[in-house]
């Protein structure tokens, strides 16, 4: 499986946040709330959206797809001022994750990752937000659409 190991600084990020579950996605409705309101944002840094998701830290070992987990519609900032009333701040915390290209629409890359990569590879899942950078080249809908998943990664022991 493609992918390279990267080290991020911490991030400012801005936008919206739903609790949902895989069984009861909102993905939509949240990213529609948010897209109303980007145009607002005047301190953002580059135009990559990010679609950010923070997990109990047991979430993936006992996994089920009602648990209910917070998902972020959001863009990078320079700093948190002058933005939308109804949006929220959210840091992204410095850290190691494993990085894979996806192009398409199947979301079975990430079976492939937590079932096959992971448990293969020398690292196990950290404890911190996992996301998707939605870049130019993102077509929402569109087979040939691409983006980049971050999945938080640390060594074994």
């Amino acid at each position: 499986m493609n992918h390279r190991v990267a080290h991020i600084e911490e991030k400012k990020l801005a936008g919206k946040r739903l609790t949902m579950s895989l069984l009861e996605n909102k993905t939509g409705e949240l990213w529609k709330s948010f897209m109303q309101l980007r145009k607002e944002i005047k301190n953002n840094i580059g135009n990559d959206l990010y679609s950010v998701q923070v997990y109990d830290p047991f979430y993936f070992e006992h996994f089920n797809p009602a648990t209910t987990f917070d998902k972020w519609a959001t863009i990078e900032v320079s700093n948190f001022e002058n933005l939308p009333e109804s949006f929220e701040c959210f840091v992204l915390p410095a850290g190691l994750y494993a990085v894979f290209q996806h192009k398409g629409m199947s979301t079975d890359i990430f079976k492939t990752i937590y079932t096959e990569w992971l448990p293969n590879s020398e690292f196990m899942l950290d404890n911190r937000p996992h996301f998707e950078i939605l870049g130019e080249k993102y077509k929402n809908g569109d087979p040939d659409s691409e983006e980049e998943i971050w999945i938080p990664i640390k060594q074994k022991n």
